[in-house]
């Protein structure tokens, strides 16, 4: 695995890019003492900086915390624009620091499903919160993960009691509207045994949003045995200046079954660690994922496949795209535990580059501790192709058209195994967009070669 390093009085390197499987785990604790803890930490550590041996740096030691605050908004009962209209299971909008508005299907609470904020989870329902609740997500590897620990408010929480099937999705938006905002955001999702859900989470700054803000998101979902989700992700901060550190753990039962997409397409500044843990027997996941950094941002994503018993499956397919002076990073890691035998899994990542100034790192690791499993990866680099563009002008297409046709291709394998149209259509169109905006870059660097 590439070094990872950090500043004098920062928690030592290791911790910032290893697993976080094996970490002990919170879960249990009364919340206040929890939050005591992590201010604790927050007092005493500096900003995150990882290293990467031989490639370059995501740093965060510039950031002016004093000059980033949780900004309180009134509520609003009208439905985020991104989900109006759609047919849903229950909505949350958060607001930078506040929890705006929450709708929950009536059948469905009545069936016992329990959709609110964290905060309301925290107070109302205290035994099943303590359960789950930072189970297994740590809070004092640095400053801005021990901050978003011991100041969230708001946040998000779901519970889906046993053998409940649900088809249409509950969906959680984190929105930043103000500048100088620092969102902590904390959501914990919890279906129960048998049970079948679809969660998607957006990260998103409003229309025409300048200036600079803070993301310290934590999510966290556990898969009870024989539960089953499809769970998706979108962060897409657009120009502003907003810093994004987040961490995503999700637990699969056994027997249970997960597909995760998150789907990374703008941001300034951003750095997750997204972690899928297969920790039953039988259990099963595809992990998808998707990243597109234009102009200067910059992406680095930490994507974990974590086997601890067999037998055991899994799937890591990721796909990324650069343009712009933009720098984006993809290490993924399979880790087998001692133990998780009969585990089968394979990592690939495949990427398109789009200009000549752009930097796109792919870094596959594999670290097994047993002796009966299969775990490999693999992956290509690419870059458009001059014939096919060729032929597709031929053909009465635009050049600009058959462009963004075939990165629109490059992704779609794993944008229509959502199997959600409205989610996938949403996908689509930030591609193009991006691809819109980065038109000339793209004619320079086809140019050029």
């Amino acid at each position: 695995m590439p070094e990872a390093t950090s500043k004098p009085g920062s928690p030592p390197a290791a911790t910032l890019n290893a697993a976080l499987a094996g970490s002990p785990g919170a879960g249990g604790a009364p919340l206040q003492a929890l939050r005591e803890r992590a201010r604790v930490a927050y007092e005493s550590l500096e900003l995150p900086y990882w290293r990467r041996s031989g490639f370059w740096q995501t740093s965060f030691a510039d950031l002016d915390m004093a000059a980033l605050t949780p900004v309180t908004q009134a509520p609003d009962a009208t439905a985020p624009a991104i989900v109006a209209g759609q047919e849903n299971a229950g909505v949350l909008l958060q607001r930078d620091a506040s929890v705006v508005h929450v709708s929950l299907n009536p059948e469905l609470a009545a069936r016992g499903v329990i959709f609110c904020s964290l905060e309301e989870a925290a107070a109302e329902h205290r035994e099943v919160f303590e359960r789950y609740y930072l189970r297994r997500l740590p809070l004092d590897r640095h400053k801005l993960e021990a901050a978003s620990a011991a100041f969230w408010s708001g946040g998000a929480f779901l519970y889906v009691p046993p053998g409940l099937e649900i088809a249409e999705p509950f969906q959680i938006v984190y929105e930043i509207t103000a500048p100088g905002s620092a969102q902590y955001a904390h959501t914990l999702a919890i279906a129960d045994r048998t049970s079948a859900i679809r969660v998607r989470e957006y990260d998103l700054a409003a229309s025409g949003f300048e200036g600079d803000a803070l993301h310290a998101g934590q999510f966290e979902l556990y898969l009870e045995d024989g539960a089953r989700c499809r769970l998706a992700h979108l962060t897409d901060w657009g120009p502003g200046n907003i810093a994004d550190v987040s961490t995503a753990v999700v637990e699969v039962g056994r027997d249970a079954y997960c597909h995760w997409l998150p789907a990374l397409l703008g941001g300034r500044l951003i750095r997750h660690h997204d972690e899928l843990v297969v920790a039953g027997p039988g259990g099963d996941m595809a992990f998808r994922g998707i990243l597109f950094s234009q102009a200067q941002e910059h992406l680095d994503v930490f994507a974990v496949d974590v086997h601890e018993t067999g037998p055991s499956g899994g799937d890591v397919h990721w796909r990324g795209a650069a343009t712009g002076e933009s720098r984006a990073s993809f290490e993924g890691l399979i880790k087998i535990d001692p133990g998780a035998q009969q585990s089968h899994t394979y990592l690939q990542f495949h990427s398109m580059m789009l200009s000549d100034a752009a930097k796109l790192d792919a870094i596959p690791s594999v670290l097994v501790s047993a002796d009966d499993v299969s775990a490999s990866h693999g992956g290509t680099v690419g870059e458009l192709d001059e014939h096919l563009i060729f032929y597709m002008q031929t053909r009465c297409m635009s050049r600009p058209d058959a462009v963004r046709v075939i990165v629109e291709g490059f992704f779609e394998p794993l944008i229509v195994q959502l199997d959600d149209p409205p989610l996938e259509q949403q996908i689509r169109e930030r591609i193009g967009a991006k691809l819109a905006a980065a038109a000339d870059d793209i004619e320079r660097y086809a140019l050029a070669r």
